[in-house]
């Protein structure tokens, strides 16, 4: 049994006199106990009565035995008679014997200032000097100026609460005095600190776009697909996990809230009012032109449904009997997946195979991207009337879907020329041969430069015959393609021919639809 009444675990070394540590801290045997101050004593004789009690002095016999004056009942024995000076101690009022007949434990008085559950052991008192005048009181250890030395365990162990900000100022101290000279623990603190910043942060906690394609890429670097998705089925795939993502998210009752739809048709904006549920609706029926190009069940009943896509969404709208609602999002999701499903097991000739719009083609590849396209704006239409936060794409698909509009620009240029909407062709050359061109220069997220042929749309673009320069972000560009900005506004920066420059906003705005 240690002072404190506490017997020793497990056999070690009793330690006397160190301050016990409260718990979640470190066990009080990885202490330096030679760093650690002792509390100060208290003066002989402080908690006993007013009145004078006689000194007692203990006999001869029983200081060499080693036996104490007592009964075999606890209670005090005979007084022994006056003894040396040197050697009296003022005797503490006997406390009463409990009920049971059971003597109470010897135990030393507790500190009236502490807590129970931070008392120190009460340590053994000193004799009072020959000459009667009592000792100076020991410092206050807590005043101390001395820094607390704390073995390399139990700073590991704090370094979670300093990451926190939850140590005390001592403790913080040494933590990072040792943090100076540890480099395994400062790695360790630096980690702490940023996940308590993960903590704290006010910004979105929703996942970043590239963190699914990075951890298929991780799992498919580890073991590949025995069937994997087609490159250019990618952004597919991508955008409809992330906008089925979104819909999970959301409530039935923002199943109903109001979606605004927007695009150009020749030199003005139109809009169409339906709800989330309608959009996605809208969704199913133009995916359903690539259900029809791979033999898949077209969910308009392909032979008889139209292929523009505004008629087919029309068209879906009037056949259905009730306003639709979140049950639209298990046949869409299933669609979408039989699609990325058939097009892995098919091979690589599907990817060439041509997907009608009705007005144009496109090989299955492209409609794919169209198709990413579609589900990412649609998808941000959602988010904006849920209040929901819907990040771009990742950068290599952002820029694919770029890339696609780039190269839709020139037939688009030459269909509105044909409509008296475009400048007439100022140069005209063979097919393959480079000709006029607009340097289209697209800044930040799924950047690049293209050269957009100017007079015909089988003419090539090259940078040799560039008469004109547009700069315009990524993002900034894609929703000029899809109709939510008018062109006027879209272009960050413009330097060459102004007719040039205007047809090809005006035209990359034509290429959106409903």
């Amino acid at each position: 049994m240690t002072g404190g009444g506490r017997e020793s675990e497990g056999g070690e070394e009793e330690v006397r006199g160190a301050r016990r540590i409260p718990g979640p801290r470190g066990a009080a045997d990885d202490l330096d106990l030679a760093s650690v101050p002792l509390p100060p004593l208290p003066p002989p004789g402080g908690n006993a009565p007013d009145e004078a009690v006689p000194e007692q002095a203990q006999p001869a016999s029983a200081s060499a035995s080693g036996d104490t004056p007592e009964s075999d009942t606890g209670e005090p024995g005979p007084d022994p008679g006056p003894g040396p000076a040197a050697e009296a101690w003022p005797a503490p009022d006997p406390e009463p014997e409990p009920a049971d007949g059971h003597p109470h434990p010897a135990a030393p008085e507790p500190e009236p200032a502490a807590p129970a559950a931070e008392a120190w052991p009460a340590p053994d008192p000193e004799p009072e000097p020959a000459d009667g005048t009592p000792e100076p009181p020991a410092p206050d250890p807590l005043v101390s100026s001395a820094p607390v030395v704390l073995p390399h365990q139990v700073l590991k162990a704090l370094l979670g609460a300093w990451a926190l900000s939850a140590c005390s100022a001592e403790e913080t101290a040494a933590v990072e005095d040792h943090l100076t000279g540890c480099a395994p623990c400062a790695d360790e603190a630096l980690r702490l600190r940023d996940a308590v910043g993960l903590l704290h942060t006010d910004g979105s906690l929703d996942l970043g776009p590239t963190l699914r394609t990075r951890v298929l890429d991780g799992c498919f670097g580890r073991r590949p697909a025995r069937i994997p998705v087609p490159e250019w089925a990618a952004p597919y795939d991508a955008e409809t996990a992330r906008l089925d993502a979104l819909l999970r998210d959301i409530g039935d009752s923002e199943w109903h809230a109001p979606v605004r739809l927007q695009w150009f048709e020749e030199e003005r904006r139109v809009s169409r009012r339906t709800t989330v549920a309608g959009v996605m609706g809208h969704l199913m029926a133009v995916d359903g032109l690539l259900s029809a190009a791979l033999g898949l069940d077209d969910p308009l009943d392909g032979g008889k449904a139209p292929l523009d896509p505004t008629e087919r969404t029309e068209t879906y709208w009037s056949a259905t009997r009730r306003p639709p609602t979140r049950a639209v999002r298990e046949p869409w999701r299933a669609q979408s997946h039989e699609l990325i499903r058939t097009a892995s097991f098919a091979g690589r000739n599907v990817a060439e195979t041509s997907v009608s719009y009705g007005a144009f083609a496109l090989p299955l590849q492209d409609a794919a991207l169209d198709r990413a396209f579609e589900c990412w704006v649609h998808g941000g239409d959602i988010a904006d009337a849920v209040d929901y936060p819907y990040p771009a794409p990742s950068a290599a698909h952002l820029h694919k879907m770029i890339d696609l509009a780039a190269r839709m620009l020139p037939a688009a240029l030459a269909g509105r020329r044909s409509a008296g909407l475009a400048g007439p062709a100022k140069d005209l050359v063979a097919a393959g041969a480079p000709g006029r061109s607009l340097h289209l220069e697209i800044e930040g997220h799924g950047g690049g430069d293209w050269y957009i042929a100017l007079d015909s749309p089988a003419a090539v673009g090259a940078p040799e015959r560039a008469v004109a320069q547009v700069a315009l972000d990524g993002v900034e560009f894609c929703r000029l393609v899809a109709g939510h900005i008018s062109p006027v506004e879209a272009a960050a920066g413009q330097e060459g021919d102004r007719e040039a420059i205007r047809d090809v906003l005006f035209a990359a705005a034509s290429l959106s639809r409903l």
